[in-house]
This record gives C-alpha cells, sequence and structure tokens, in this order.
C-alpha cells in the first residue's frame, strides 16, 4: 500500500474533490506508468480522475460497471458485470453460499438494465477506450467498502488491461486487503478512525451525470484510444 501524507487545507481534509485529484494526481505523477488510461468512478470519482489524467498527461474515462451482490447480502460482490456484456463471477463464492442459477440470472439481468442506462447517459454513443497491454488506473474519490473498485478491477483485467492500480484520496485502514484484484492501491490518507468518506472532504455534494459527461467531453481525445507518452 502507497502512503501520502498530502497537504489538505486541514489536517486529514481535502477541501473538495479538485483538491483531491490535484494532490493525487501529484502523487501519481511521480510514478513510471506504462502506458496508462485513467479511468473514473462515476459519479463522485470523475472529478478527482480528470485532475489526475491531467498530471499525468493520459487519456480520461470512465469505467461503467456494476457489482452482483449476493441476493441475500447485496454489499457482498459474487461478480460484476461491464460494458460490452462483460460479464465475471466468482463460482466458488456461488457455489459456497449455494446461489442457484436463476438467483444469479435475476441479479444480473437487474444489474444490467442500470448499467446500460448508464452507460447511454454518460456515454452517449462514445466507444470506451482500448485497455488492451495498457494500465488501467481505476479513480474513485474515497475507498469505504472497495466493492465497486473491486468491480472495476476484474472488469478492466477481464477487458485486457495488463495492469490494474486502484487509486483514491482517502480510504480506511483495510483498504488493501479489500481490494486484492488490483495490483497496486495508491491512498493518500487512510486514517485509522475512518468511517466514511464524506467525512474526510470540506465540500462533498453529489456529482451530477451531466457534470461527468461536461468532464468526459471537455478531456477527450480525438486519437481515440491511442495514448502517446509526453516529450522531456
Amino acid at each position: 500500500m502507497k502512503w501520502s501524507s498530502g497537504t489538505s487545507s486541514r489536517a486529514g481534509m481535502f477541501r473538495d474533490r479538485a483538491d483531491a485529484g490535484r494532490q493525487l494526481g501529484a502523487a501519481l505523477a511521480v510514478m513510471p506508468w506504462q502506458d496508462p488510461v485513467v479511468l473514473g468512478l462515476p459519479r463522485g470519482g470523475v472529478p478527482v480522475a480528470a485532475l489526475v489524467a491531467e498530471a499525468l498527461d493520459a487519456p480520461l474515462d470512465v469505467i461503467i460497471v456494476r457489482k452482483l451482490g449476493l441476493p441475500f447480502s447485496p454489499e457482498t460482490a459474487m461478480g460484476a458485470i461491464g460494458e460490452g456484456g462483460v460479464r465475471v463471477l466468482d463460482e466458488a463464492l456461488v457455489r459456497r453460499f449455494g446461489v442457484s442459477r436463476q438467483e444469479v440470472a435475476d441479479v444480473e439481468a437487474r444489474e444490467r438494465r442500470t448499467l446500460d442506462e448508464r452507460v447511454e447517459r454518460l456515454r452517449g454513443g462514445h466507444d470506451r477506450l482500448d485497455l488492451t497491454g495498457r494500465t488501467a488506473i481505476i479513480v474513485d474519490d474515497g475507498i469505504a467498502t472497495g466493492a465497486t473498485a473491486r468491480a472495476a478491477c476484474l472488469v478492466a483485467r477481464h477487458i485486457g488491461a495488463a495492469r490494474v492500480v486502484v487509486a483514491a484520496p482517502v480510504g480506511g485502514p483495510d483498504a488493501r486487503k479489500r481490494l486484492t484484484d488490483a495490483d497496486e492501491v495508491v491512498c493518500l490518507m487512510q486514517p485509522p478512525y475512518f468511517q466514511a468518506v464524506g467525512a474526510h472532504y470540506e465540500v462533498f455534494g453529489q456529482t451530477s451525470d451531466d457534470e461527468v459527461v461536461r468532464i468526459l467531453a471537455a478531456h477527450r481525445r480525438p486519437e481515440g484510444p491511442t495514448w502517446t507518452p509526453p516529450t522531456s
């Protein structure tokens, strides 16, 4: 687990997502990344990811996922789905808890409808960036349960990412343990008293779909999935 103390306006606090994104971007910019793509988790992770992408001079995209929760414990992920029909299922966990194929199908159908609606709203017909052989840096505004970030890791690897990194301004002390599907976890603050992501921001309003769409449009590169390393 990477650690940096950060320079927020008050100890253990970020002013807002822009402040958090600048600090996280500065921390990530000193690390050697091979062919990175920055992927924000909608919605609150996208403003943070935008500043990270600028710091790395890397393309920005979103990774739109839905975890497949156990029917009797929705917060416990038995798998994940992503765009383009991607589906990852933890078969061992499904067997362990005796989840039937019909139950899995019902959960997947419900989550697929939600995912498709979100893809349509946020992408507006644009294709996702190609992750094949690249470093996927998945960014959120904080790591609480880690379920969504874990789902994103599974999907990113499934669609070709060679290396998967999760980066966040703040997370619980067990963030690394929760994100075993990531090759690396970068977290600026891991307070032992962590209770909620929003508690570590002075301003933590909701991010709208419209804001996500505007951010993606502003950072869209005409060359699409092609990435060119910054010149020295």
